[in-house]
């Protein structure tokens, strides 16, 4: 499978939305929709109209009409083929801008689920209006515009919920992108932990490849083919990023951490977040 090809999104400044943790743009007629790019870290929401199917994630999906697209960072997308021009709006953002919780717990971004909400009609016109009041107050100088558009994000989210939209046809390329959808998501259960005395139970590609029931080297090979990531790389970057939210987010000592992370020992674990942050998990939690 090729790579998506990593090409910017037009009028997309990636300085001025780290900074400010948000954009909201109108997507011109010439552009093949905003989600081309592929894979970055922000998550993306779309309200497109056109004819086109995504790779998302190793499954084709099939975009019909006027729909709600919504895009997880951790799952790489692109564009395979678009018969008509599309038009709409997007609005991109970091997890920290929006509740981090919020989006893991969604459907619509949960790795496997169905990102595309269909829209009838008058769900449309409501959707549009919504998408240009959120463009109205972005390009405005109101001072709590950032409230606002979280606010609109969240309503945007529950009315797709709400909507409650039919399951579209999904389908896998190979049995490379099947596996590589399986372990993703088998990775992704894992998380968030909840309870520091009860450790992760699976770490290493050996556990994961058990749980499917497959060779590990196929799983190895399946992961990095469609990902292009080894399957150890995707297991200690969640664990990193587990632990760092962990760190920044409980109270939990840095020995219980690493108990619910599966480390045997609290060095094993500073060895480990030191060599894959450069920085003690100690030095994290301070700053």
């Amino acid at each position: 499978m090729s790579k998506p090809e990593n090409t910017e999104i037009p009028g997309l400044d990636l300085a001025d939305l780290r900074l400010k943790g948000f954009k909201v743009h109108a997507i011109p007629a010439s552009t093949e929709v905003p989600v081309r790019a592929g894979r970055r870290d922000f998550y993306k929401m779309g309200f497109v109209d056109g004819d086109m199917t995504i790779d998302y994630g190793g499954r084709l999906l099939d975009i019909k009409g006027t729909v709600l697209f919504f895009v997880n960072p951790r799952v790489p997308h692109a564009l395979v083929r678009r018969i008509n021009r599309t038009s709409g709006y997007a609005c991109i953002f970091t997890e920290t801008f929006l509740n981090g919780r919020e989006l893991q717990d969604s459907p619509l971004f949960r790795i496997g689920g169905n990102p595309v909400v269909a829209l009838n009609a008058e769900q449309a016109i409501f959707m549009t209006s919504l998408f240009e009041k959120m463009l109205a107050v972005y390009e405005s100088d109101y001072l709590y515009k950032g409230d606002l558009i979280r606010s609109s994000i969240s309503l945007i989210i529950h009315e797709a919920l709400r909507i409650q939209p039919a399951q579209a046809t999904l389908t896998f390329r190979n049995g490379a992108s099947r596996i590589a959808h399986l372990f993703t998501d088998l990775l992704e259960r894992q998380f968030p932990i909840e309870r520091s005395n009860e450790p992760l139970r699976l770490r290493s590609p050996h556990d994961y490849a058990s749980h499917l029931t497959i060779h590990v080297n196929y799983l190895n090979r399946s992961v990095r083919e469609i990902t292009g990531r080894s399957t150890s790389a995707h297991i200690a970057a969640r664990i990193i990023a587990e632990a760092k939210a962990l760190l920044q987010h409980s109270d939990w000592s840095v020995a219980e951490i690493s108990y619910a992370l599966g480390f045997d020992y609290p060095a094993y674990f500073n060895n480990y977040f030191k060599r894959l942050t450069g920085s003690t998990p100690n030095s994290f939690r301070k700053v």
